[in-house]
C-alpha cells in the first residue's frame, strides 16, 4: 500500500483551465462568454447609462421588462430545437442558431450604441421616431437575440457531453466564461465609458460578441444533435407536443409533491422578488448620489466580487452543516435585508468606503442567496425533476420579480413627491427590503412540511 498523499482535488476553474486543449472545452469557455456578455447590457448596466443621459426613473423601469424575453425563452425553445436557422443550415442546427444569435446581438448593440439613450427625434424611413423609444426596440431585440442563444448554447452544453463527467466539466467552463462576461459588462465597462464614453464602451461589447464566432468555428456540431434531426418526425405544434412541452412538466411536478406544491411554488416565486424589483434602480441611484463611473466601477471589480465569492462559499458551507433548507431560511432573510445598506447608504451620502461597504453586504448576501436557492431546486431534480421541469419552474422564479421590477421606477418617484429623491430611493429600498418577511415565513412552511413528510414516511 503505496504512503503517496491523495491527490488535491481541483477547483472547477483548475479543472477548466487543464483541459482547455480540448476542443469542446475550449469552446464552451468561449460560448460561456459570449452568453453572458449581453445580459447587463440590457440590464442593470444599461440603467447607468440611461440615467447619464438625463432619462426619467420610469421608463428606466419600464424598459428593464425586456429582460423578460430571458424568462420567456422556453415559449420559442421548440423552434430552435426543431427547425434549422435561415440560411446557415449547412453549419449543423446547434452552431447554425448559435452564430445567427450571435450577429443579431453584435448587430443589435450596434444599434444601440448609434442610436443612444437621449430625447429628441431620430429619423427612420421618413418617419420621425423618438430616440428612446428606437433604443428600446434595439434591446429588446439584443434581449431575444441572446435568449435564444442560451437556449442552443445550453442544447450544445448537454448533447456535447459524452459523459456526466464531462458534461460537469463543460458546465464549469460555461459557468467560468459567464461569470468573466459579467465581471467585464458590469465593472469593467464602467471604467471603459469613463474614459471612452457610452457610446464607444456598447461598441466595443460588440466587438467581443465575436468571441462566441470564433467558438461557433472551434465547436463540432454534436452527433446527438445530428441524429435528432434525422429521428425526428413528430409536428413541432401538435396539441399533444404543447402540452407536453409547457403543461406536461408541471402536471407532473403537482403530482410528485402533491399538496406540498403549490407552497414550494409560491416560495421559489417570491424567493428573489426583492432583488428583481430594486435591481433596475441600484446604477440609476449611484448616478444620482454622485457616484462615478470609475469608483463603481473599481469597487464593483474588487470589493463586491470577493464579497460574491464569500457568499457563495458561505452558502455551500451552512448547507453542508445544517442542510439545504435551512441555507434556504438564512439567504430569506440575508437577500431582501441586504437593501437595507442602499438605504442607509442615501442618508450618509457618496462616501467610497460607505459604497464599499453597501457593495460588500449586497454581494454577499446575494451571492448566499442565489446559491441557496440554485440548491433547493437542485434538490427538488434529485426526486424526479427532468431537465424542462427545472428549465421551466427557473422562469417560474424569475417571472413575478421581472414583472413587477418595471414599475420599479415609478415607485421611487411617487415616494419622492415631497420628498427629496434619495429620500425616496430609501424609503424605496426599505420596501423592498420587507419583501422578505413572507418570505422567511414561507420558507420556515417548507421546513415544517418536509419535517411532516418526513414522519409520515417513517
Amino acid at each position: 500500500m503505496s504512503d503517496a498523499p491523495a491527490a488535491k482535488p481541483r477547483r472547477p476553474w483548475q479543472r477548466v483551465l487543464a483541459n482547455l486543449r480540448e476542443r469542446k472545452v475550449l469552446a464552451m469557455l468561449l460560448l460561456g462568454f459570449s452568453s453572458g456578455l449581453p445580459i447587463y447590457l440590457v440590464g442593470n448596466t444599461l440603467g447607468f447609462w440611461m440615467r447619464k443621459e438625463g432619462i426619467d426613473l420610469s421608463t428606466i423601469g419600464f424598459l428593464s421588462w425586456v429582460g423578460l424575453a430571458y424568462t420567456l425563452k422556453f415559449l420559442w425553445a421548440p423552434v430552435v430545437d426543431r427547425t434549422d436557422a435561415p440560411g446557415l443550415g449547412w453549419l449543423g442546427r446547434r452552431r447554425g442558431w448559435m452564430l445567427l444569435s450571435q450577429i443579431v446581438v453584435a448587430a443589435g448593440l450596434v444599434g444601440m450604441a448609434v442610436v443612444q439613450p437621449k430625447g429628441g427625434h431620430v429619423l427612420f424611413l421618413g418617419i420621425a421616431w423618438e430616440h428612446v423609444a428606437v433604443f428600446g426596440v434595439m434591446a429588446v431585440i439584443v434581449a431575444f437575440a441572446s435568449a435564444t442563444q442560451d437556449i442552443v448554447i445550453d442544447a450544445w452544453r448537454i448533447e456535447s457531453a459524452s459523459n456526466s463527467e464531462q458534461l460537469g466539466l463543460l458546465t464549469s467552463s460555461s459557468a467560468l466564461g459567464y461569470r468573466t462576461a459579467l465581471l467585464v459588462t458590469d465593472a469593467l465597462i464602467l471604467l471603459i465609458a469613463a474614459r471612452v464614453g457610452w457610446q464607444v464602451s456598447y461598441e466595443i461589447m460588440a466587438a467581443l460578441m465575436a468571441v462566441g464566432v470564433v467558438a461557433v468555428i472551434t465547436a463540432r456540431e454534436p452527433a446527438r444533435a445530428v441524429a435528432a434531426v434525422h429521428a425526428q418526425a413528430a409536428p413541432l405544434w401538435s396539441p399533444r407536443g404543447l402540452f407536453d412541452a409547457v403543461v406536461g412538466p408541471f402536471v407532473a411536478f403537482i403530482r410528485e409533491h402533491r399538496s406540498g406544491a403549490i407552497l414550494i411554488l409560491v416560495a421559489i416565486s417570491v424567493y428573489r422578488m426583492a432583488d428583481f424589483i430594486m435591481g433596475p434602480m441600484a446604477n440609476p441611484f449611484y448616478v444620482d448620489l454622485g457616484l462615478s463611473e470609475d469608483t463603481v466601477g473599481a469597487v464593483r471589480g474588487s470589493v463586491g466580487l470577493v464579497a460574491t465569492f464569500f457568499g457563495i462559499a458561505a452558502a455551500g458551507l451552512v448547507s453542508v452543516r445544517w442542510g439545504v433548507l435551512v441555507t434556504l431560511v438564512v439567504g430569506a432573510v440575508l437577500g431582501p435585508a441586504s437593501n437595507l445598506a442602499f438605504a442607509w447608504l442615501a442618508y450618509v451620502g457618496p462616501d467610497a468606503t460607505h459604497f464599499a461597504a453597501a457593495m460588500a453586504i449586497d454581494n454577499f448576501a446575494s451571492g448566499f442567496a442565489g446559491t441557496a436557492l440554485i440548491a433547493y431546486m437542485s434538490s427538488l431534480t434529485n426526486i424526479g425533476y427532468t431537465a424542462t421541469q427545472y428549465a421551466l419552474l427557473s422562469s417560474f422564479y424569475a417571472m413575478p420579480g421581472k414583472a413587477l421590477k418595471g414599475l420599479s421606477g415609478w415607485a421611487v418617484q411617487s415616494l419622492a413627491q415631497g420628498r427629496t429623491l434619495l429620500e425616496g430611493y430609501a424609503l424605496f429600498f426599505i420596501g423592498t427590503a420587507l419583501i422578505g418577511i413572507p418570505v422567511v415565513i414561507l420558507c420556515a412552511l417548507l421546513i415544517v412540511q418536509q419535517r411532516r413528510h418526513l414522519r409520515s414516511a417513517g
